[in-house]
This record gives structure tokens, C-alpha cells and sequence, in this order.
């Protein structure tokens, strides 16, 4: 019926829902141990205003590519993707599918 299909519907969303909350904390967990003083979840400027440095783009990378078994290319190494914990996550959610 059209109601429990509806339910059905419902039920799926909010799992999803769950899931990516869950799959962000994951990240940003990750990102407080690289550096614990940065706001990555609220904060979309971390690049641009220079509140994170080379090296901690670079221990991101590293970290992100092995906790996720991805390989960071050069050419998605740019600010947009980089900003937020947000930008990260939509990155890392593109080259898992790859």
C-alpha cells in the first residue's frame, strides 16, 4: 500500500541519514587527532584563512588515503576540497566510488 511504502521510505532515509552522520563524525574524529584546535565541522574556510598549514594538508592526505584506502590525486589536492570537513568528506565519498 501506499502507506507502507511511505514508512518504507521514511525508514530508509533516516538510516541513511544516520549513516552519513555517523561517516562524518568518523572524519572528523580523524581530523581532531591531526589537529585537535581546528573546528573543521563549522568552519569553511580552514585553507583560506590559513588556519590549517602545508603540513597538515599533507598528514590529512595521508591520513585520509589510508584510513579509506583511497589515493588522493594531485589535481583534487585544491582549496574547495580542503575548506571543511564537509568539502573533505564530499571528496572522499567521490574517489571511494571510483
Amino acid at each position: 500500500s501506499m502507506i507502507m511504502k511511505y514508512k518504507e521510505n521514511m525508514l530508509n532515509l533516516m538510516f541513511s541519514i544516520c549513516l552519513e552522520v555517523e561517516k562524518m563524525d568518523e572524519l572528523l574524529e580523524l581530523l581532531e587527532d591531526i589537529k585537535e584546535d581546528v573546528d573543521f565541522e563549522h568552519c569553511d574556510t580552514v585553507i583560506d584563512d590559513h588556519i590549517i598549514d602545508s603540513f597538515d594538508i599533507l598528514q590529512i592526505i595521508s591520513t585520509l588515503n589510508d584510513h579509506y584506502d583511497i589515493s588522493i590525486p594531485a589535481s583534487e589536492i585544491v582549496p574547495e576540497n580542503f575548506n571543511s570537513a564537509k568539502a573533505l568528506y564530499a571528496m572522499v565519498e567521490r574517489l571511494m566510488e571510483e
